[in-house]
C-alpha cells in the first residue's frame, strides 16, 4: 500500500483556456467558478466548459474543484443545488463552499472543501469542520507556521494555504467594506476593492498622519521560500490565487511551483506528486515577470512590517536606475535588452506610481511616449515584458504522459502493446502475413519512427522495444494505422480507469463553537439558520447584506495595523497619537478605526 503523502500544487482557472494552461503548465488541481456563486462574478463559467475542462484534467489525474463559495438567498438555494449536482455528473472532484446552508441540502457525495470565507482561523473552529463531515479547509492566510502547526497537531482534515498573488488586507468572509460603500458585497463575489483605493489617515483633532495613500493595499503573498516549511508544518495543498489573472500569469506562477515543489519532493521518498504528466518547456519560469505588486511572507513568521504596497498596481521586475536622461530618452546604470511595446514603471517623487510604454531603443537610448514624469536616479520596473510574453504563447508549455512501447510477434502476426507508470496496458493483435525486410536497420528504424509519432496525443514513448526474431516489412500506413488504433484504446481505458474519491455528509449535532452569532457569520438564508441551529445555536442576527441599518457596525477586521504602521504601536506603549483615528477617503467619507491588541488586530467601522 502506498502510504507517500500527496503533495498538490493548486491553480486558479480564470476560463477553460486559463485551466488547460494551468494544467499544461504543472498544476495538480485547479479550482474554478461555476455559473454562478463563484466568490469571483468575473470568472463564471459555463457547466460546458467546466466538464469539458475534467475531462481533460483528468487525463494527468489533475482535480477540478468547482468554486461555489458565495453565501446564498432562499431564493437561490434550488439553482445552487443544481449547479452541484450537474457539475458531480460532471466528475468535479470537489466543491468549494462558504455557506452553510448548502450543508442542509441532500448533496450528492462529493467531496466539501471549507472556503477561506469561512475564515478558518480558529482552531475550534476548523477541529468543529472537521467533527460535521468536511473533508477540507482552506486557511486564513493570516495563520504563521506555529499556528499551522498547531491546527495540524490537533485535526487529521486536509490542510490548503494559500501560498502565493494578491492578498486581501480583510480577514476572509469578514469584509463588508464593499457591501457598505457601492453595495458590491465580497461575500456575494461582487467586490469593488475599496481596498486598493488611497485614503488619508486623521486624529480626533483633524490632523492629517498620512496623506492620501494606499493604506489598505497590501503587498502579494510568496510563500515560495517556505514551501519545505510549509509541509514540515501539515499543508499538503498549495494554492495559487489569481481567478482574474491572465494566461501569462497562471502558466508562469504554475510553472515556477511546479518546479520548486518536484525539486523537494524529488529530494524526499516521503513524498509524492498527486498528478501524472511531465511539463516541457523551453521558458524559464520568473514570477517577478508577470503581475505583482512586490512581494511579502505576510505573518507566516509572525512577520509585521513591510507589508503595504505603495500601489495597487502591477510594478513587475526592476531593471535598474536611470543614469542619464534626455528630452527624449533616458540611459540606465546597468544595460538590459529591452524591447519595444515593454511597459515599464516608476515611481514619482510623491510615491506615485508612473508608467509608459517603450517606443523605441537606440543602443543604451530607452524612448518612451510619455517622457514628463521620469527623472534621474529613479528605479525603473518592467510591468509588461514582451517578449517573455511572447514567448509563453508562442512556446506553450507541454505536458505528456510518459508510456513505454512494445513490438513483438507471434505466430500469426504482431502483437503491440503500451503501458504507463499506473500500471494501464492495452495491447492489439493482428495477423499479417509476415515479409522478411530487406534492409534490417531500415526496417527497424522505420518502425521505432512510426511507433513514436504520438503528436497528436498527450503521451511521449518513453522507449520502444521491438521484440522480432527476424527483421520484419511493414508498410507506414499498417504501422501507423496500429499505433492510432493502441492509443486511441488506451486512453479510453486510462479515462475509465480515473477514479473519483467520493464523500457523503452525515448531518451530526456537534456543537457550534459559540450560541450567538452576529452578522459576521454570514447567515443568509433559511437553511443556514437550520443548520446553526441544528448545532446548537440560539441567536442569530442576518448576514450584513440583508441588514436593515448598517450604519456603526464593522466592516472590516485586518491583522494588518496602521498604529503599527506608523510605528505607535501601542503594546510598545506608544500613545502619543489622539484618538480616535479615522480613514478618510476622496469623497469625504470617514472610516472609525479601532485596535484589538490583544489579538493584534485592527477594526474599521462604516460612518461612525
Amino acid at each position: 500500500m502506498n502510504n507517500l503523502k500527496k503533495i498538490e500544487l493548486l491553480s486558479p482557472a480564470k476560463d477553460y483556456a486559463c485551466g488547460i494552461i494551468a494544467i499544461n503548465s504543472g498544476a495538480d488541481a485547479v479550482y474554478i467558478g461555476g455559473p454562478k456563486f463563484g466568490a469571483r462574478t468575473a470568472a463564471s463559467n459555463s457547466i460546458r466548459d467546466i466538464g469539458n475542462l475534467i475531462e481533460y484534467a483528468h487525463k494527468f489525474r489533475v482535480k477540478v474543484y468547482v468554486a461555489i463559495n458565495t453565501i446564498v438567498f432562499d431564493n437561490e438555494l434550488e439553482e445552487v443545488k443544481d449547479i452541484i449536482e450537474k457539475v458531480y455528473r460532471l466528475g468535479a472532484d470537489g466543491i468549494i463552499i462558504q455557506d452553510m446552508g448548502i450543508l442542509e441540502m441532500d448533496l450528492p457525495p462529493i467531496k466539501i472543501i471549507a472556503s477561506t470565507q469561512c475564515n478558518n482561523y480558529d482552531l475550534e473552529k476548523i477541529k468543529f469542520f472537521e467533527k460535521i463531515g468536511i473533508q477540507r479547509i482552506i486557511l486564513a492566510r493570516e495563520l504563521s507556521v506555529d499556528q499551522i502547526k498547531k491546527i495540524r497537531e490537533s485535526t487529521k482534515i486536509e490542510l490548503e494555504s494559500f501560498v502565493h498573488g494578491a492578498l486581501c488586507v480583510s480577514m476572509s468572509g469578514q469584509c463588508y467594506f464593499s457591501e457598505a460603500v457601492a453595495k458590491r458585497s465580497a461575500n456575494r463575489g461582487h467586490c469593488s476593492q475599496p481596498c486598493r483605493l488611497p485614503y488619508s489617515l486623521v486624529d480626533s483633532e483633524g490632523k492629517i498622519l498620512a496623506k492620501n495613500k494606499f493604506l489598505l493595499s497590501l503587498k502579494d503573498l510568496d510563500l515560495s521560500q517556505e514551501l519545505g516549511n510549509m509541509i514540515d508544518a501539515g499543508i499538503t495543498s498549495f494554492k495559487i490565487e489569481g481567478r482574474l489573472k491572465d494566461e501569462y500569469y497562471v502558466s508562469n506562477t504554475t510553472y515556477y511551483y511546479r518546479r520548486k515543489l518536484d525539486r523537494i519532493i524529488k529530494r524526499n521518498n516521503e513524498y509524492q506528486k498527486s498528478s501524472v504528466g511531465e511539463c516541457i518547456s523551453t521558458w524559464e519560469p520568473d514570477i517577478e515577470k508577470t503581475f505583482n505588486r512586490g512581494f511579502t511572507d505576510y505573518f507566516f513568521k509572525n512577520n509585521k512590517e513591510d507589508i503595504l504596497s505603495v500601489s495597487p498596481k502591477s510594478r513587475g521586475k526592476l531593471i535598474g536606475k536611470v543614469k542619464t536622461i534626455s528630452k527624449n530618452y533616458f540611459i540606465l546604470e546597468k544595460g538590459i535588452e529591452l524591447s519595444n511595446g515593454d511597459g515599464l514603471c516608476f515611481f514619482d517623487k510623491k510615491g506615485n506610481l508612473q508608467g509608459s510604454n517603450v517606443v523605441k531603443i537606440f543602443g543604451p537610448k530607452i524612448y518612451l511616449n510619455d517622457m514628463s514624469q521620469i527623472e534621474e536616479g529613479v528605479s525603473v520596473y518592467r510591468n509588461v515584458d514582451t517578449v517573455f510574453e511572447k514567448q509563453i504563447k508562442s512556446n506553450p508549455i507541454k505536458r505528456v504522459v510518459l508510456v513505454s512501447i512494445e513490438f513483438k510477434e507471434y505466430d500469426d502476426g504482431v502483437i503491440i502493446s503500451v503501458r504507463d507508470d499506473e500500471g494501464n496496458v492495452s495491447e492489439i493483435k493482428k495477423q499479417i502475413e509476415k515479409v522478411l525486410a530487406e534492409n534490417t536497420e531500415a526496417a527497424l528504424q522505420n518502425i521505432k519512427s512510426q511507433l513514436s509519432k504520438l503528436g497528436d496525443t498527450i503521451y511521449e514513448a518513453r522507449d520502444i522495444k521491438i521484440l522480432l526474431e527476424k527483421p520484419l516489412f511493414f508498410k507506414m500506413s499498417f504501422l501507423n494505422s496500429l499505433r492510432r488504433e493502441l492509443m486511441e484504446n488506451f486512453d479510453k481505458k486510462r479515462d475509465e480507469s480515473y477514479k473519483r474519491e467520493t464523500y457523503k455528509i452525515t448531518p451530526t449535532k456537534n456543537s457550534f463553537i459559540k450560541e450567538n452569532l452576529s452578522y459576521e457569520d454570514n447567515v443568509s438564508n433559511t437553511l443556514a439558520e437550520k443548520f446553526y441551529r441544528r448545532h446548537g445555536c440560539k441567536n442569530i442576527e442576518p448576514a450584513f447584506e440583508i441588514l436593515e441599518d448598517k450604519k456603526g457596525k464593522k466592516i472590516m477586521t485586518t491583522k494588518h495595523c496602521l498604529r503599527r504602521y506608523l510605528g505607535k504601536c501601542l503594546k510598545e506603549n506608544i500613545k502619543e497619537l489622539k484618538e480616535p483615528l479615522y480613514l478618510v477617503n476622496e469623497k469625504g467619507y470617514k472610516f472609525l478605526l479601532k485596535f484589538d491588541c490583544k489579538n493584534c488586530q485592527m477594526e474599521i467601522y462604516y460612518r461612525s
